[in-house]
């Protein structure tokens, strides 16, 4: 069975480069059918995937994952609440995929132990987020940040995964899971885990900030001016496109000549992701004009397409206990697959299973 599976962390509010980098491509994967797994690394855009089947999709709130740095229980409680909601109002379908709570679902911490008996201290020691985290603050030289890859490991595993949705930035960690996979086939004399494969996905896998063309857009970026938050009414989304970070060129009419504009290729590449199309099409458009005619144009797309979305969410916050429901559901049946494919593990390394 192919199956995909993907999750964020539900700290703070999701911004746009969450929706282009992510969950717009997770709700095209819900909709379609993905290839069969194999050794093969190489990755293959969404309309390119071979029609052998539709793939299963688990799509996870990663609660534990934010709880590697201090957290405010009461806050990420409605986090998960409204990334939740962020999930469904982006057009994540919970009849269509399987969408639940990190935490509630037992068998992702238990594979973890499992595996973490199985990943060199040498593998970790060479993951980059770990580094540049504690390097901020000895206060988060924490074994669960250090120990951070292993649980996505485990997330993905735990499902039998054949193919996960990632940005450029979270390619080292589906590395390890796949060392971590062989680690453990080889150790069990099995075939055990599949090795997952990496999806990255259309313009936008790597959407930067509005003030520095050189950051990814964070949810943690001081500067609210930074990023498009998902929750933003119309006004906002104009203003904060209005004083984004721009050059005195004009738009050139190659993508090439871009390479060397950080700012003003991010812009081009969120209008691009934005209408379906591609930077070199955007171009095409716009050669020759400035940012007086390009981000007001930019502005009113990115208010077309992310109002009704807004929208939704609001109505789906104005109604935790529907949310709730989903989000139970979608753990039942979670942890009916994880608990059996558990079950095997144990049996596989000699450990007592009921």
């Amino acid at each position: 069975m192919n199956r995909i599976l993907s999750g964020m962390q539900p700290t703070g509010n999701l911004h746009l480069g969450n929706y282009l980098g992510a969950l717009r491509n997770w709700v095209k994967l819900q909709d379609l059918p993905t290839p069969k797994a194999s050794a093969d690394k190489s990755t293959k855009p969404t309309e390119a995937l071979a029609k052998e089947g539709k793939a299963e999709c688990y799509y996870c709130i990663v609660d534990l994952h934010a709880i590697t740095v201090p957290q405010d229980p009461q806050k990420l409680r409605q986090s998960v609440r409204e990334t939740a909601a962020a999930y469904i109002a982006a057009g994540i379908d919970p009849a269509k995929s399987t969408l639940f709570v990190q935490s509630a679902v037992p068998a992702h911490s238990e594979l973890m132990w499992i595996l973490s008996t199985y990943t060199p201290l040498g593998w970790l020691n060479r993951m980059t987020q770990y580094k540049d985290k504690s390097a901020k603050s000895r206060d988060l030289e924490l074994l669960g940040l250090y120990a951070y890859p292993v649980l996505m490991a485990a997330d993905i595993l735990i499902y039998r995964a054949t193919h996960v949705p990632v940005g450029e930035d979270q390619k080292q960690h589906l590395e390890l899971t796949r060392d971590i996979a062989q680690a453990f086939n080889r150790a069990t004399n099995s075939d055990f885990f599949p090795l997952p494969e990496p999806q990255i996905l259309g313009e936008a896998t790597r959407v930067m900030s509005l003030r520095d063309g050189t950051k990814k857009m964070s949810k943690s970026d001081e500067s609210d001016y930074s990023r498009i938050s998902l929750t933003d009414d119309a006004d906002t989304i104009v203003k904060k496109f209005k004083k984004a970070t721009t050059d005195s060129d004009v738009l050139p009419d190659n993508v090439k000549a871009l390479e060397a504009r950080a700012e003003a290729d991010n812009l081009v590449t969120i209008y691009a992701a934005l209408n379906d199309t591609t930077k070199a099409a955007v171009l095409k458009e716009y050669a020759g004009s400035g940012w007086g005619k390009f981000k007001p144009a930019l502005a009113d797309l990115a208010v077309a397409k992310l109002a009704p979305m807004t929208e939704k969410m609001r109505q789906l916050m104005a109604d935790p206990a529907s949310l709730d429901q989903i989000l139970i559901r979608g753990a039942e049946h979670a942890n009916a697959l994880t608990q059996k494919h558990l079950r095997e593990v144990k049996n596989l390394v000699g450990l007592w299973s009921f």
